[in-house]
């Protein structure tokens, strides 16, 4: 570690998102901080013995976020959103809002936001992205230096339950022929590890981030080596998109989906052809 690399604070760390930062930080020496709920629960206790240092409390706890702050050279903001069931779409911008600003009164030298594919100038109509694009025209009006990173869809969402896999087969949201981005979430961490490494060539800029570019028949092809037999893809009917409730309630995902088969401008991991 180098004596000039100051902390980074990194929210989410029990999660997802903030958890990849965290690892691909500390990977490449980077001091980092959390802030935990319960700094006894087992993701708390990980973090702990990898050499994170822990501050207990949570989105609403100011003094907590600001101690956390002090001397740090940067955060990674990440908040849970309504599609979860934690938060509703209010609290989601309010705590985006908060990190941000309490950031520029730290002091602190870099934010990276992590939004959303769909998020942006254009209006989606869905509310998960809308919260995101709010919290972005916030950010954009502070004078602090800031990275916005907005994840294509998941991998490891590919694989979640609903699309046919138990069934031998996938169905998804895409024509067969159509692109879209995905994204490993272990990738989040090296793509911010990368931003904080490099603030000059990342500093006040929005950007997607995606690991490769797929179409529904790569799916069909990977899936089926994976699986060492055929799995055949097609595309959800319109008409058992209106019927299921479990597709029903995936509307936002299919919309983010759909917004991704032409993507404006993306930071893929992998320099390949298609990324």
């Amino acid at each position: 570690m180098r004596n000039d690399m100051l902390p980074i604070l990194v929210f989410g760390a029990t999660g997802q998102q903030g958890g990849s930062v965290a690892t691909a930080l500390l990977k490449a020496g980077w001091p980092v901080r959390a802030i935990v709920r319960d700094a006894t629960s087992p993701k708390a206790i990980a973090l702990r013995e990898a050499g994170v240092a822990l501050f207990v409390g949570d989105f609403d706890d100011r003094v907590a976020i600001v101690r956390a702050m002090a001397g740090a050279h940067g955060v990674f903001s990440v908040q849970p959103s309504s599609p979860g069931g934690a938060v509703t779409d209010e609290e989601e911008v309010r705590y985006g809002k908060t990190i941000a600003d309490l950031a520029v009164e730290s002091r602190v030298k870099h934010l990276v936001y992590s939004s959303g594919s769909a998020a942006g100038d254009r209006p989606t109509g869905v509310a998960h992205y809308e919260t995101k694009a709010e919290i972005e025209r916030h950010i954009r009006s502070l004078p602090i230096v800031h990275t916005i990173v907005r994840p294509s869809t998941f991998m490891e969402l590919l694989v979640m339950p609903g699309f046919g896999l138990d069934e031998g087969r996938y169905t998804f949201f895409i024509q067969p022929d159509a692109s879209m981005q995905v994204l490993a979430v272990e990738d989040i961490g090296k793509i911010v590890t990368a931003i904080f490494s490099d603030p000059l060539r990342f500093q006040n800029t929005s950007f997607e981030i995606a690991s490769d570019t797929v179409t529904g028949t790569d799916l069909e092809a990977l899936f089926s080596q994976a699986a060492g037999r055929p799995i055949p893809y097609s595309r959800f009917p319109e008409s058992v998109l209106a019927e299921n409730p479990f597709l029903q309630n995936s509307r936002p995902f299919s919309t983010m989906v759909a917004w991704q088969v032409m993507p404006i401008s993306r930071l893929c991991v992998r320099s390949t052809p298609k990324c």
